[in-house]
């Protein structure tokens, strides 16, 4: 008994999936800093004053000289359900909350600041229960991705100032999936599915896991266009990540099952199954731990807003986003073993956002603000999956700053993630599909929001 040759590779199709799914378009997460989450994510133009501006807007000079600290947490509950078509059972995501750190530290003097963060611009968590029967296309996906940034901004003239940095990026990623007994080959031309085993009999699991690293970087201008209206955008280049070496494993998972008689194997009635396919798992079979290499490009990012401080004590502030999820137009997967090397075709879009903000600032330095986000879904329609179902996006934000003691203060945020709904499917797309052939596969509907807390402390020295 051999089987299919696809279970050798399928734990790398889906990983090289992920990209179609997670977080705020695609797998970005814009969930750093307290202040730009509460503002809306639109302080590019209008920057905070604190040193997250190292990532928002890295040509951003702090208001005074000194050191400032800013370090924090966003704590993203995500909530996410598939229906099914067929039968209208619905599915709920079993995915973990999440804890995304953020850590700066920027110092002023004079016309100079040098400053160093530690963010986390790209990720993902999805997970589903062990009844989901998209869990042969993703069980579980986790892509974690640390960047670490040093900085300098300067002052050119009294309105204006430009900065930047090196990005180093390192990046581990994780994925768990089962496989599908019924579609794999007993013998030629006789699958298990033609012995009677029903379509998502899960036999075994794969878990794939890889680290890599990856170097680029960060700008920002930013300035002031009249007394009451303030500029800046900001360049975050493309990070591709090499995950050479991943490891591939896996595991066997019993079913109980058993042959009838006269099947087409010729085997004895009530021969075990699990016995049949034992041997895959062991020795030279196809299901044994092997190596692989794969490529993760985290895209560009352009920023551009504007602020406008002409209310007192009051700062409006608008921004656009632009992200180029393009460059996940094709992935490619290589083997360092036997199984044939693969190009997937994910055709991604790059994708726009507009960004609102507001701040009121009161006396003694507390503030209050809001904020609105709308953003476009990176996937196609026949690339919306289990790993996280993407689609357009709406967020809403508020939160405040409250002075504690000295230089110490605290910054909060609250937003929810408003979804639309996505149709989708739960089945892979077979290699070299047409992306008519691939939408045919979309069986049901995806629902999604997400709840997201967010706290910094800020002190300066």
């Amino acid at each position: 008994m051999t089987l299919h040759r696809a279970l050798r590779y399928t734990i790398a199709l889906a990983l090289l999936g992920m990209p179609a799914m997670a977080g705020a378009q695609a797998f970005g997460l814009n969930e750093i800093g307290s202040c730009a989450i509460a503002r809306g994510l639109a302080v590019t133009g209008a920057v905070c004053d604190d040193p997250s501006t190292i990532y928002w807007n890295p040509g951003a000079m702090p208001k005074k000289n000194g050191l400032t600290f800013l370090g924090g947490a966003a704590i993203i509950k995500i909530d996410a359900l598939f229906t099914r078509d067929s039968s209208f059972r619905s599915y709920p995501a079993t995915a973990p909350t999440a804890v995304v750190p953020s850590v700066f530290l920027n110092y002023r003097s004079g016309k100079v600041a040098y400053g160093i963060g530690m963010y986390v611009p790209y990720g993902l968590t999805s997970q589903w229960g062990d009844d989901f029967p998209g869990r042969f296309s993703a069980k579980k996906a986790a892509l974690q991705t640390i960047y670490v940034q040093p900085n300098i901004s300067y002052q050119l003239t009294d309105n204006w100032s430009v900065g930047g940095g090196p990005v180093i990026g390192h990046s581990t990623v994780e994925l768990i999936q089962a496989l599908d007994l019924s579609s794999q080959f007993a013998q030629a031309g006789v699958t298990f599915g033609n012995l009677g085993i029903a379509k998502y009999t899960e036999f075994g699991r794969a878990t794939l896991k890889g680290s890599a690293m990856a170097y680029g970087f960060n700008l920002g201008l930013h300035g002031k266009l009249t007394p009451t209206w303030e500029m800046g955008v900001r360049f975050l280049s493309q990070l591709s990540f090499d995950y050479n070496g991943a490891d591939a494993t896996f595991a066997q998972t019993p079913t109980g099952l058993t042959l009838a008689a006269g099947n087409p194997l010729g085997a004895p009635a009530g021969t075990p199954v699990d016995a049949l396919v034992a041997s895959q798992f062991t020795g030279s079979g196809a299901l044994t731990a092997q190596k692989v290499n794969t490529q993760i490009r985290n895209p560009a990012q352009i920023q551009l807003g504007f602020g406008y401080t002409g209310f007192e004590h009051t700062t409006l502030s608008m921004d656009y986003a632009y992200v180029g999820w393009k460059s996940f137009n094709q992935l490619p997967v290589n083997f360092q073993g036997p199984a044939p090397s693969k190009v997937l075709q994910e055709d991604y879009n790059n994708t726009s956002s507009i960004r609102l903000g507001a701040e009121h600032r009161y006396s003694g330095g507390a503030a209050l603000r809001a904020g609105y986000s709308a953003s476009t879904s990176a996937a196609p329609p026949e690339t919306v999956t289990p790993l996280l179902p993407e689609m357009d996006r709406q967020l809403g934000m508020i939160g405040g700053y409250l002075p504690l003691t000295g230089g110490l203060g605290i910054d909060a945020a609250f937003s929810h993630v408003f979804g639309p709904g996505s149709r989708g499917r739960i089945d892979e797309r077979a290699a070299g599909s047409t992306s008519a052939q691939a939408l045919a596969l979309n069986s049901g509907w995806y629902a999604l929001s997400a709840n997201i807390w967010s706290f910094s402390l800020k002190y300066s020295f």
